[in-house]
Order: C-alpha cells, then sequence, then structure tokens
C-alpha cells in the first residue's frame, strides 16, 4: 500500500498537468508560447543543477557541455528520422514516438558524458572541481565547432520543429518529480550529508565519490533533455548556444532561487527568464537592468528567495502530497533540503 502511494503521489503530476497543457498548447499564440518554452527549459536546467550545487554541495561549470551534447545527439537523430513513417501509424505520431526516442538518447548521451567527467573530477572539491567542469564544456564546445559532422561553427540548421509545450511542460514536472523524489530518499539524504559535512559522511560509511557521481549524472541527463528540447523549439544548434555564459546563467537562477530548494530553483529560473523578455524593449541597457536586479535580490536576500524552503511545507501541501514520517519532520520545523546555519545550530557546516 505504501509503494502504491509513493507511485500515485508521483504520476499524479503527470495525470493532472496533461489536460493542462494539451489545452495551453492550443489557445497559446507562437510568440508567447516560444518564451513558455524558454521558462520551462530554464526550469529543467536549474532544478537539475541544483542537485549537483544544491544538494551535494559540490560547484559545477559544465551545464551548457550537456546541453550541447544533447542537443546534438537528438537533433542527428531527428534529423535522420525525418519524414520515416512507422507502419499503421499516421506521421504525426510516428514523429512524436521518434522524438521521444530522440530525447531519451539525448539523455543517455548527456548522462554518459556526466560518467566520464565525474568518475574523475568528483574526488576534487570546490574550485577544482568548477574548473574542470568548465574545461568539459569548452572541451565540449570547441570539439563540436571542429567537427564537419556536426556543422562545425555554424551548426545543425533546419531541425524539425517537434518540441512544443505539451513536451516542455511533461519534462518539467519530470525534472521536479525526480528532484522530489531524490531529496527525500535515503540517496538524497546521502547527498545531504555530504553538503553539510563530506569528511563525517565518509567517516559514516557513505560513499561519497560515487553518490557525487550519481547526482553528476542525473543532473546532466536532464541538461541533455533541455538542451534537445531547445534546439527543436528554435530548429538550430549550434556551438554559440552553449558558452561558458549559459552555465553562468544557470548557476545565477541556482543561487537566486536558493540552494538546495526546488521552489526556488523554478521561480527562480521562470522570473529571471520572464524579465530579460520584458526587458528586450531596452536593448541597449537591457542587461545592465538585469545585473542590477540581481544585485539588489542578492544583498536583499543572500540566502536566495526561497532559502532552503519549499512550496510543499505548506500545510495543505504536505497533508496531500507527503508521506507521515516526511509531515512529521516538517511540522517539526525540518525541510529535506534545510541546511544548517552555525548561528542557529552552534554547529559547523
Amino acid at each position: 500500500m505504501t509503494r502504491a502511494r509513493a507511485l500515485l503521489r508521483s504520476f499524479l503530476p503527470f495525470l493532472v498537468g496533461l489536460p493542462i497543457l494539451v489545452v495551453l498548447e492550443a489557445v497559446t499564440p507562437p510568440d508567447f508560447s516560444l518564451i513558455l518554452v524558454s521558462v520551462g527549459v530554464n526550469v529543467i536546467l536549474a532544478v537539475s543543477l541544483n542537485v549537483v550545487n544544491g544538494f551535494t554541495g559540490q560547484f559545477s561549470l559544465g551545464h551548457a557541455g550537456f546541453m550541447a551534447v544533447g542537443a546534438y545527439t537528438a537533433a542527428k537523430l531527428t534529423t535522420a528520422l525525418a519524414g520515416v513513417e512507422l507502419p499503421f501509424l499516421p506521421q504525426v505520431l510516428s514523429d512524436q514516438i521518434f522524438f521521444a526516442l530522440a530525447l531519451s538518447a539525448a539523455m543517455a548521451a548527456a548522462a554518459l558524458a556526466g560518467v566520464l567527467v565525474g568518475m574523475p573530477s568528483l574526488r576534487l572539491r570546490g574550485d577544482y572541481l568548477a574548473i574542470v567542469t568548465l574545461g568539459f564544456g569548452e572541451i565540449i564546445r570547441s570539439v563540436i565547432e571542429n567537427l564537419k559532422a556536426l556543422g562545425q561553427a555554424t551548426g545543425l540548421s533546419g531541425l524539425p520543429a517537434r518540441t512544443n509545450l505539451v513536451w516542455v511542460g511533461i519534462s518539467v514536472i519530470a525534472t521536479v518529480v525526480m528532484a522530489y523524489r531524490l531529496a527525500t530518499s535515503t540517496q538524497g539524504r546521502a547527498l545531504f550529508a555530504i553538503r553539510e559535512d563530506e569528511i563525517a559522511a565518509e567517516a559514516m560509511g557513505v560513499d561519497t565519490t560515487g553518490y557525487k557521481v550519481r547526482a553528476f549524472v542525473i543532473s546532466a541527463a536532464y541538461a541533455g533533455l533541455a538542451g534537445a528540447l531547445i534546439s527543436h523549439a528554435i530548429l538550430l544548434a549550434t556551438p554559440r548556444m552553449f558558452t561558458f555564459v549559459r552555465s553562468i546563467e544557470v548557476v545565477v537562477m541556482v543561487v537566486l532561487g536558493g540552494l538546495g530548494s526546488i521552489t526556488g530553483s523554478v521561480v527562480a529560473a521562470a522570473l529571471l527568464t520572464v524579465a530579460l523578455e520584458l526587458l528586450r524593449e531596452f536593448q541597449a541597457y537591457r542587461m545592465v537592468v538585469y545585473a542590477l536586479l540581481l544585485i539588489a535580490l542578492m544583498l536583499l536576500r543572500p540566502q536566495g528567495i526561497f532559502g532552503t524552503r519549499e512550496l510543499w511545507n505548506l500545510a495543505l501541501f504536505r497533508r496531500l502530497f507527503r508521506s507521515p514520517r516526511l509531515a512529521a519532520a516538517a511540522t517539526s520545523g525540518a525541510s529535506p533540503t534545510e541546511i544548517r546555519d552555525d548561528s542557529t545550530t552552534g554547529g559547523a557546516v
């Protein structure tokens, strides 16, 4: 019964969200639809990076590299399968099935890249890890720019239009559910233990390197998903989309929302994406105003918009979606993603 309730809690957001997304896709104008797609892609990026930077306490700057791996993997597959029709199925349905396979392949390729980077680099910490992941992203971009099969610096253009609000919405729900399930699981507790004190966690028998690699791989897979979605929304995959600046943008979203807060990552990604669109009229001063907004928010609330709290810590969400064990923890003031504060606990982080 407990397992059935857990599965229901995981699938309920999809059951509720799918009809809403279908209606939203039908009534949303194309220009506004692209903005919502950008918001959804940034939410996926921010929540997935939060698994590494927030849950595990590491500092990765290679998210754009994993995006590129996913984008180009999906682009090559959808281009190769364009016009192919499955027997006894209409072309539209065949295209959607092939796109689902392309998204899965993008996640698998990005996850493999996460393993290749994570295994040697996650024995490092802090600035050293950031430099390694930054280097990985730049290596990926340089390789793409020099491969004729991937279009070199011009990239791959003319991709089939497959991304829509339904695909993006389902992907956002999947990313948030993944992060929530991970945060409230035994593996999530191990990640938080590593974040709080890696030496103490290792002394207690936690395989710190193994858990960090798992978190890195999960984060990379969803970054690949985001890359595949955005490339099939703008019908283009080019190295200029996956620069170091792109990785920094995602880090800013995570920090602004609150390290370790899933809700914070969602809200910060949405706010920053919409803010950039609203400031597009002031093209000459757009980035200046954007930077000033970030500085003001960090000065007024350095712990981020949500800090370490979650929307489902509210009593209503706790009763609907959380198990009795987690409800009791939340009632006592604990949060699965909460970070200890020396000023209140007297302990060292």
